[in-house]
């Protein structure tokens, strides 16, 4: 299923200010857009119709009327066109179909092992997003582009995953072009914890502009949002607390190995190595979150443990960020209050006062769409908003 990558931008740069306006769902007309932008009214008229020439932009009825004709409203048409996003976790896979607001329209997940290597993964990851795409009776000129998370570093310039610790095989992998044969439109990937950040200030945050979300599996990362604005860094690698060391203090004494980073303390996989250490069997995120259910008292004292760990590296980010939000998410959020009781327990006492005064810790809510509407996110801000930097992918969609 291929196409030539369109040359054209999908909005002109002249239009995206007014675009940008209409996509917080409010139906406007000529006159007040002309007044919110400062432009003329004949100028605003030309965009308008080049907007809903391209169907970006649709008719929403009349205003009322203060005399004589009634002016005549237009309104954002997300369903003009349409978003394919991947959200690939070290054991979970999600294919998704979405619209220009980030709406999902359809979906489909399974059970995947990212240690499997690129080409099975993307292969099976491109077959669902075929058929979904092609259920959906859409010509391809109506997909925007292709957004894709994965479960480790990612050259943000290049979309190339870069020495991810989880993701044997995938070092330098080229994704877009792996991808390009399937779907030839605009490819973009990242870091999938950057991506969760992104579908949980949209869909539950649109207010919030600094956040840190933190995602607790077989790995541990953090997605930034500072200033309205997801932080990258200058290669992409912002946010990557699992190889942070824990600082441990007086009151809390060194535990685990000499050299062991916060992935290798608190992680799924590392919870399940002490549990198994102290006779209760585990390997994965998923046995740990199990145990976590029946109660026993040693399981969630070290979850609680594993909170503590993640709230001294947390702590030193919410002194250096000051979010008013810290989200937990990830697999291992599932375990309910140990982890988070843990984190809080930490955060509260080494970060400031003031960094803490409004401060909130609390549990993901986006669920398993958050990756993938963050991946469709972040190609809709490339397409729609191509005069602004494309950075800006944390702009909340105006729900």
């Amino acid at each position: 299923m291929t196409d030539s990558v369109r040359e054209q931008p999908l909005v002109a740069p002249d239009a995206a200010g007014l675009l940008a306006i209409l996509r917080d769902g409010v139906p406007r007309t000529r006159a007040q857009l002309a007044e919110l932008t400062g432009l003329a009214r004949s100028t605003v008229a030309v965009r308008i119709d080049s907007l809903t020439a391209s169907g970006l932009v649709a008719p929403a009825g009349d205003d009322v009327s203060t005399g004589g004709r009634p002016p005549a409203r237009i309104r954002f048409n997300p369903e003009s066109r349409v978003v394919i996003a991947i959200d690939l976790g070290a054991t979970h896979g999600v294919v998704a179909l979405a619209d220009l607001a980030g709406n999902i329209l359809t979906s489909e997940s399974q059970r995947i092992l990212i240690t499997e290597g690129p080409e099975p993964i993307l292969d099976w990851a491109l077959g669902t997003a075929e058929r979904l795409f092609s259920a959906s009776g859409r010509p391809l000129s109506e997909l925007v582009g292709v957004g894709i998370g994965v479960p480790g570093p990612v050259e943000h310039s290049t979309g190339l995953p870069v020495n991810p610790p989880i993701m044997p095989g995938w070092d330098r992998f080229d994704i877009p072009a792996y991808v390009s044969r399937t779907f030839d439109v605009p490819v973009l990937v990242d870091n999938d914890v950057n991506l969760l950040a992104l579908g949980e200030h949209a869909l539950m945050w649109p207010d919030q502009s600094d956040l840190l979300f933190v995602k607790v599996a077989t790995g541990i990362g953090a997605g930034i949002i500072n200033g309205g604005r997801l932080q990258r860094g200058a290669q992409g690698s912002a946010g990557d607390l699992g190889h942070v060391r824990v600082p441990f203090g007086a009151d809390t004494p060194s535990h685990g190995a000499q050299d062991a980073d916060l992935e290798a303390l608190a992680s799924g996989p590392a919870i399940a190595r002490t549990l198994t250490a102290l006779g209760i069997p585990a390997r994965t995120s998923d046995d740990v979150v199990d145990l976590a259910r029946t109660g026993n008292p040693t399981v969630l004292q070290t979850i609680r443990q594993a909170g503590r760990d993640l709230g001294e590296v947390i702590a030193t980010s919410v002194n250096l960020l000051n979010p008013s939000l810290v989200i937990v998410g990830g697999s291992l959020s599932r375990v309910g209050e140990q982890l988070l009781a843990g984190i809080r327990e930490v955060v509260y006492q080494r970060s400031t006062p003031l960094a803490t005064q409004y401060l909130t810790i609390t549990q993901s809510r986006s669920g398993e769409t958050g990756g993938v509407i963050g991946a469709a996110i972040m190609v809709i801000q490339h397409a729609l908003d191509p005069v602004e930097d494309n950075q800006r992918y944390a702009r909340p969609l105006g729900r």
